[in-house]
């Protein structure tokens, strides 16, 4: 017989159940690590990537960072597939290099269970019977006032 489901005593605590993600990054071209072109960093994501690096903090900040628009974001650099990506992103692997440093933006993406691009890569690998087939997706926005 199966495991028997038993009500919590009394104090005790339960833990949430794990939601069940519908996406598998491993299958993926590392399509976060491409599209946005700004990556916000804390202090803290730089203090966590100096450390990693054995480096200053001043060091890191100049290195990894840049300021745009009175924002501190990731450095980026030239990607085969989606022209720019992540300074620490494995053109090869399509991995991130920094992974157990990588900055908090990074550790809570996607913040659903659901991936949108790997949804759309999903069904465009299905619809095009190409296992291999990556469709390029450029998000832009507007103010909606035009």
């Amino acid at each position: 017989m199966g495991k028997q489901l038993t009500e919590p005593r009394p104090g005790e605590t339960v833990p949430p159940p794990t939601p069940r993600l519908n996406f598998d990054c491993s299958k993926c071209p590392a399509y976060c690590c491409s599209i946005y072109d700004r990556v916000q960093v804390t202090k803290r994501d730089i203090k966590r990537l100096a450390k990693h690096f054995d480096l200053t903090l001043e060091v890191a900040t100049k290195r990894f960072t840049k300021v745009w628009e009175n924002e501190r974001i990731l450095r980026r650099k030239y990607d085969p597939i989606f022209g720019q990506a992540c300074h620490f992103l494995d053109p090869q692997t399509r991995r991130c290099t920094i992974y157990h440093a990588r900055p908090l933006t990074c550790r809570e993406f996607p913040s659903t269970s659901r991936c949108a691009y790997y949804d759309l890569l999903r069904f465009e690998r299905n619809q095009q019977d190409d296992p291999d087939v990556l469709p390029l997706v450029k998000i832009t926005f507007t103010n909606g006032k035009e």
